[in-house]
This record gives structure tokens, sequence and C-alpha cells, in this order.
């Protein structure tokens, strides 16, 4: 029986196969929405990248030999590293609309200071904004939106096949004109509980002309909140219809942005 030799070139060229796949996905694994919080550990993120790569390899394209330890294979490294953050990136900006809509909302009505730590960002949100990240998350999950993302990030292997990644100045620009994105449509989303508050602000500036005796502040304060949540109650029967245009235009912009050179 002849012994099996293993030559170091066959070697790197196997890790190599395994490496570049699995740059990628720990850049994606790393930011994209429910996965890349920190409610999910960093080592269940690494192994749960490390078996994609392994899973996936048989549907990627020819992959370039390297040499682990040369500057050259660094760079290629970095490249799919960056380009699976920007596909995250791109998703977590799409759950922020979410997240500012209630900010903007909660503000409006005098609920800033009913904050709370968001345990998927450990930062401190009101509790609307927590409210709709929830709602998005469960209808994320239930759309299979993170295996579309994966998905995604396989096809990315078609415009971008590793070692000639070309990231080019328009890509990083088109990705910071979506901010000016995200306050449209959270806006858009915050636009009927604004022009809801405004008349009722406008007859409680009517009735404090009118009866200058009525303590305004006291009475209208509680009233503007619970107008405020039955409006909020209100609007989420077009809740999916939202998340569905939204989550639609982020497809669409990830795919002029990663997935189109």
């Amino acid at each position: 029986m002849q012994p099996i030799i293993l030559t170091d070139q066959q070697i790197a060229q196997w890790l190599g196969q395994l490496f570049l796949p699995l740059t990628r996905y720990s850049g994606l694994l790393m930011l994209m929405p429910v996965i890349g919080t920190r409610l999910v550990p960093a080592r269940t993120r690494m192994m749960l990248a490390f078996w994609l790569a392994i899973i996936s390899a048989p549907l990627l394209p020819a992959l370039p030999a390297l040499d682990l330890l040369s500057l050259p294979t660094l760079l290629i490294l970095a490249e799919e590293l960056l380009l699976g953050m920007m596909i995250g990136f791109i998703f977590m900006l799409v759950f922020q609309v979410f997240v500012l809509a209630g900010q903007f909302m909660a503000l409006k009505l005098g609920m800033g200071f009913s904050a709370m730590n968001d345990p998927t960002t450990g930062i401190s949100v009101t509790s609307l904004s927590q409210f709709y990240l929830l709602l998005v998350t469960l209808c994320f999950i239930g759309m299979n939106g993170h295996i579309l993302l994966i998905e995604a990030l396989l096809r990315s292997y078609q415009a971008f096949p590793p070692g000639a990644i070309d990231l080019s100045r328009e890509h990083f620009i088109e990705i910071a004109l979506l901010s000016s994105w995200l306050f449209e449509k959270a806006l858009v989303m915050s636009l009927p509980v604004f022009a809801f508050l405004m008349v009722i602000n406008i007859a409680f500036g009517i009735m404090s002309r009118s009866a200058p005796q009525l303590n305004i502040f006291a009475v209208g304060f509680p009233f503007t909140v619970l107008c405020g949540l039955l409006m909020i109650g209100y609007g989420l029967n077009n809740f999916l219809a939202d998340f569905a245009m939204i989550i639609e235009q982020g497809f669409a912009h990830l795919e002029s942005i990663t997935l189109t050179r």
C-alpha cells in the first residue's frame, strides 16, 4: 500500500480553500442582524462561519492558490473580511430604520425617559424602539432573512471572486449615502404619529387660549401619550407592508453595492 504523501503546497492550498470563505463569512456574521448581535457569543459565530465555509466550499468558484505566510495573502484576507462586513452592515442599517423610527415617535410623545438597555447592541434605546426591534427581528427570522443574507454572500463570489475584489471609491460612497435613506424611511414611518400629535397640540393650544385657568400640562401629557400609543397601535396594521417595502429596498441596495461591480 502506497503511503499518502502531502506536500506543503498541497496543505497550503487546502487551507486557502477554507480560509477564504471562512474570512468572508466571519465578516458577515460579525455585523449581520440577529446573529451578529451581542446575544450570540463570538465563539458560536466563529463555529457557524467554519461550518458554513465547509458546506459551501463545493458551491464556490475555483479559488486561487495562496501562500499563507505572504503579505499578498494577508491583503486578500483583509478584502474578504471587508466585503463580508459590508454585506452585514448594509442590513444592520435596515434594522436601524425601525429603531430610529421608534426613537422619533418616543421623543415626540415625551417618552424619551422610558429608556432601556438594548441587549443586542449594549446601548440605551427607548422602549418603543426596542418593541419595533423585536417585531422586525421576528419578521426577519420568519421570512428566513438570515438564509437570504447567506445566499447573497454566496452570490457575491460571482461579482467579487477571491483575489479579484476591486472595491472602488463609489462602493463606500454608496454605503455612506445609505444614512440619508435611513433617516428618510424612519421619518416616513413616523409621519402619521407626528401629524396626529400636531393636531392634538393645536387643539390644546386653542383650549389654553379659551380657558387659561385649565392646567394644560397636567392634562395634556397623559392624553398625548395615550393618543400617541393608540395611533401607533393602529399603525401596526400596516407594519408588515412597511417591513416588506424596507426589506425589499435593503436587498436592492445590497444588490447594487456588493453584488455588482
